[in-house]
């Protein structure tokens, strides 16, 4: 091969790698482009953690409340809808949800499996409080339900125990019998720790032994609700 033939050969080498380095530089990585999608994610209160890029469990179970939230199947994966649908202007905000449709009226606390969500629903239909829960639907089905105790078991606990005396169970409210009731996320008894964070929550990434898993916030707040009265329960 003459000197001249090398010479080209090795000018275009050197320009292909400068063009590749180029693009590659100019180019979002994956890691920014998920950095964004937290960001999304955030501004509509899906709760994806700090930007940071990583495809952490955090970030999966704010997909999966997103997804939750526009009825897309849970999958946790920023699948080509998935992402059309976050990057839509209009996108909902995953912490405010309308109450379904055909889940009774007056007073009530209602709880979608389908969305693990539940609402306190005041006599008026405003909306006192509303959050992600945790569930198990293959023990607690769909019906009408009340508050109340069940068994010969207590109706309220400021802090009961599992089975098994593991978990302390904070602001224990029974609502179907014998023991499922709602409850905070369960904290374990040797550090007072919750087993799951609360970003677990609004997603079907765990399953409860039968009763209504809520952040501490929430499960005060149905505490409160059920103060004094018995109060209707509808899950749908």
């Amino acid at each position: 091969m003459s000197r001249r033939v090398l010479a080209v050969a090795a000018a275009l080498l050197v320009a292909t790698a400068a063009s590749v380095s180029v693009t590659a530089a100019g180019a979002a990585s994956p890691r920014h482009v998920r950095q964004a999608e937290q960001r999304r994610l955030n501004a509509l209160h899906c709760t994806a953690g700090a930007p940071d890029g990583r495809l952490d469990a955090q970030l999966r179970d704010a997909v999966r409340r997103f997804q939750s939230r526009i009825g897309q199947h849970q999958s946790g994966r920023l699948v080509t809808a998935t992402r059309q649908a976050l990057r839509d202007p209009k996108a909902p905000r995953c912490d405010r949800r309308p109450v379904p449709r055909h889940a009774g009226s007056g007073r009530r606390i209602v709880v979608s499996q389908a969305q693990n969500w539940t609402w306190l629903v005041r006599a008026d239909g405003r909306i006192a409080a509303q959050g992600p829960d945790v569930d198990n639907p293959r023990v607690l089905h769909r019906g009408s339900y009340a508050t109340g105790s069940y068994c010969g078991r207590a109706a309220r606990l400021r802090r009961n125990t599992d089975l098994h005396g593991r978990y302390w169970l904070d602001d224990f409210v029974r609502f179907a019998p014998c023991g499922i009731a709602f409850h905070r996320v369960p904290r374990w008894k040797t550090t007072g720790r919750q087993i799951h964070p609360d970003w677990v929550l609004g997603t079907d990434e765990a399953t409860s032994d039968g009763c209504i898993r809520l952040s501490r916030g929430m499960a005060a707040r149905v505490w409160d609700f059920t103060a004094g009265a018995r109060t209707t329960v509808h899950v749908v």
